[in-house]
């Protein structure tokens, strides 16, 4: 599903972000991603992402390859990925429900499909009430499920999440991470960057990747969680 083979990010004046990381996450895993500010994670997403390509090395995800994409591949990807952001990105002067309505149709979705199909989402992560309130009349953990429900509007078989709950009190994080595994359950793949070791703690069973100077310093499906420094 998502795959890095001695992946390297060089920038001409900050040097290599990321050197020689390599993991593979399988189809419906779920997997944290994690390390200091500046370690490389959101680089590491973008890659993913190809927004960027990697300076050395190959990502493949769900059948792409950074090293044979063409930009006209690009849009087809992108509907293959959900993408989560710790400052939301929502679009003030719409509506929840046309926020989620604008991620579908920019990618040309039916008009006639999308009203039913944003009222299934919004649903989806408890904010069917909130349908028509602005992003500066909701909470920030409702501004995130607005951002979730846009992620999931085309379906995508990745959902990646870069410091979601960031910007949330405890309770909202609780309830947006209660999403997210939900989600998974359903059968979507989740990576989630994130610096809360509270929240990874309580999930020993799931994946970790740690990023440190931009290596991959720990992977959890290497070694047990126990045994980690």
């Amino acid at each position: 599903m998502i795959k890095l083979t001695s992946v390297s990010k060089q920038y001409p004046r900050s040097g290599f972000v990321l050197k020689d990381v390599s993991f593979h996450i399988r189809k419906g895993e779920f997997a944290f991603l994690t390390g200091h500010s500046g370690a490389g994670k959101t680089t590491l997403l973008r890659l993913i992402q190809m927004a960027e390509l990697p300076s050395e090395g190959e990502v493949r995800v769900s059948g792409f390859s950074s090293v044979r994409i063409r930009p006209r591949d690009l849009p087809q990807l992108r509907r293959k990925l959900g993408v989560v952001f710790q400052d939301f990105r929502l679009l003030h002067d719409r509506t929840a429900e046309e926020n989620v309505a604008f991620a579908l149709e920019v990618t040309g979705a039916k008009r006639s499909s999308i009203t039913p199909r944003v009222g299934r989402l919004l649903a989806q992560v408890g904010l069917a009430h909130k349908s028509r309130a602005h992003p500066d009349e909701l909470s920030g953990g409702e501004r995130q499920r607005v951002a979730v429900a846009r992620a999931l509007a085309n379906e995508p078989l990745v959902l990646l999440a870069d410091e979601p709950t960031g910007n949330l009190d405890d309770w909202s994080t609780r309830g947006i991470f209660q999403l997210f595994q939900e989600i998974n359950a359903s059968g979507m793949t989740v990576l989630m960057a994130t610096h809360d070791q509270d929240l990874i703690r309580s999930c020993p069973d799931y994946r970790v990747l740690e990023i440190g100077e931009g290596e991959l310093v720990f992977d959890s499906a290497a070694e047990p969680v126990a045994e980690r420094s």
